[in-house]
Parts: C-alpha cells; structure tokens; sequence
C-alpha cells in the first residue's frame, strides 16, 4: 500500500483522495487502512491528501488486532497459521487497520485503546459453544480478544466547541463461520461494548460531546447477525441516529439508507456505516456520499470503496 501511495498510479487510492476531498471533513475515522509501525503509510496518504488541499496534520493510529499472530487454531479448521488463525482475519499484522485524521489537535495521551480487552472479559458476553464445550477450544477463549479491529476513544480538542470524544472501531462481519455463530457473536459483543464502557464498566466516560462511529458491519433491518445490539444502540437516548441518505443508494436499490454496495442478493446493499452523535449536539446535516452512480463522482466513490463515505455535521 505504501508502494501504491507513493507512485500515486493506484486508481482505487486516487478515488479515496477523490471521495475525502469532495466531503471536507474536519474529522475522518478510516476504515481498512493497513497499520505499520513506524506509521508511513499514513504519512504518505496525509501528504497525498495535502496535494488535493485538504490537510490534515493531526492524526491516529494503533496496531490493530487484524492478522496479530497467536500460535492458536483460532478457527477451529485443525490448521495453524491461516489467515483466520490471528486474534482476527489478516493475512499480514496490520491489515485492514484503521485511523484517525483531523484538523484539530488529537490528544494522544488520553487516548483509550481497548483493543487488548479479552472478549471472556465483557459483561455478558456470547462466547460461542458447542456440545463440547468453549469453541474452538478453552484455550483459544482463553487469549481471544474482543475487537476485531478496534475500540479507541479518541479526544479531539475543536476551537470554540471544546473538547469532542471520538468513539470508533471496525467490527467483525457476522458471517463466515459455522453454527457455533462465533462472528455473529462476536459482532454483537463489539457493538455491545459501548453500551458497557458509556456505563462506565471500564472506568470513567464521557457524559456529552462525544460521537460514536465506524463500521459497524450490521443493519437493524437486514442482513445477518444478532440485531440486539444495533437495536440497543440506535434506540440508546445517550445517542441521536441522523439517518442520512444518498440519492445513488435509492438510484441502485430503492433504499435511501444503505451505505455499503454488496452482491445482490446476498448480502445485497446494507446500512452498516454510521456516524451517531450524542444527544445533546445539534444536528445541522447529514449525508452518505453516494452520488448517481453514473456521475463523475459516483463513478469514483464506487472505485474508492465498496462502503460510502458517512458524514455528518453537528454544532453545539
């Protein structure tokens, strides 16, 4: 990906320059961007953004739990070392990362990164079982974490609105798997884990100011999955849901809330991208960057990325 950036030949990467210029946000929360450590990727990619005009000089990023090797038949196929075989899906550590860049100073010393939390250590956690018992193994639940990618609080200190807490992750998709519904499962405890940490089971949370977003690889409405937990978050009071829409979604399937365009009919196209600020903010728009898909910039959000880009503008 670095290589890619670099050259600045790569058509999908000229159509996420293209797609986060045209939404000029202050704050963006990326989603599936490889994580190395000493952060170049990043670097190169902000500088890549820069030559569009749009700077970001503050950003975030952690290693995600993607491709994190174990040493454990993490599946259960009886094999080692798969791409499955990490504390989540990757065939290299680091893959399909996220990050944070913003306009505004980060303050990186109070950042929480529950990334390492073990899924066993959740309240009510829906470990999966067999007749055997823990699956795929005592041992593997054992080390197991909960994110898939990530859980980071992220403070981001905005001029004359005070302080904003960024809540974000990037949850397990709730198939590819078997009947034990290990990632079923696993997707519901992710989104859960907000309820818990805004309930303060994981120390002191924000009251206010803070928003909540990523992907969370579920819709209330269709597609696969437990829906106790988007339905708990979308219905939290603590939470105001914007519902933002796009012409292209209703274009391409009838739907003006989807954000992701799938293979139809399975999984077919599916809100699972969300931007859910707190209660007490003001929502002044919101959108899904969604175009016709036979514009110019349809044509290229469909190049950047199966998902569309979710915005939302708040005030106090």
């Amino acid at each position: 990906m670095l290589r890619d950036i670099a050259r600045g030949e790569d058509d999908q990467i000229i159509a996420t320059l293209r797609v986060i210029a045209e939404a000029n946000a202050d704050v963006i929360a990326l989603q599936g961007f490889d994580y190395d450590l000493t952060g170049a990727a990043l670097s190169a990619y902000v500088d890549a953004l820069a030559a569009t005009g749009i700077d970001y000089p503050y950003q975030f990023a952690a290693r995600p739990n993607t491709g994190m090797p174990t040493g454990l038949d993490m599946d259960g196929d009886g094999y080692l070392g798969d791409p499955r075989d990490g504390q989540s899906y990757g065939q290299f550590s680091g893959q399909g990362g996220m990050a944070v860049l913003s306009r505004h100073p980060i303050d990186h010393d109070m950042v929480q990164d529950f990334s390492a939390m073990l899924w066993r250590d959740v309240p009510g956690a829906l470990l999966p079982q067999t007749d055997a018992g823990p699956f795929p193994s005592e041992a593997v639940q054992a080390v197991q974490r909960l994110s898939t990618t990530g859980h980071w609080v992220v403070p981001v200190d905005v001029p004359e609105m005070g302080r904003v807490t960024l809540m974000t992750f990037h949850a397990s998709p709730p198939v590819f798997d078997g009947p034990e519904d290990r990632n079923g499962k696993r997707n519901h405890d992710e989104i859960m884990f907000w309820h818990h940490y805004l309930d303060g089971a994981f120390g002191p949370a924000p009251a206010d100011r803070f928003v909540l977003l990523g992907d969370f690889n579920q819709d209330r409405r269709g597609g696969e999955g437990i829906k106790a937990a988007i339905n708990a978050t979308l219905d939290d009071p603590r939470l105001q849901d914007p519902m933002p829409e796009s012409m292209g979604s209703v274009l391409v399937s009838d739907d003006a809330f989807d954000t992701v365009d799938w293979t139809d009919p399975v999984p077919g196209n599916l809100r699972v991208d969300y931007v859910l600020p707190s209660s007490d903010w003001r929502v002044v728009d919101a959108g899904v960057l969604w175009p016709d898909p036979e514009s110019e910039m349809g044509q290229i959000a469909a190049s950047a990325s199966r998902h569309r880009l979710v915005w939302v503008d708040i005030t106090r």
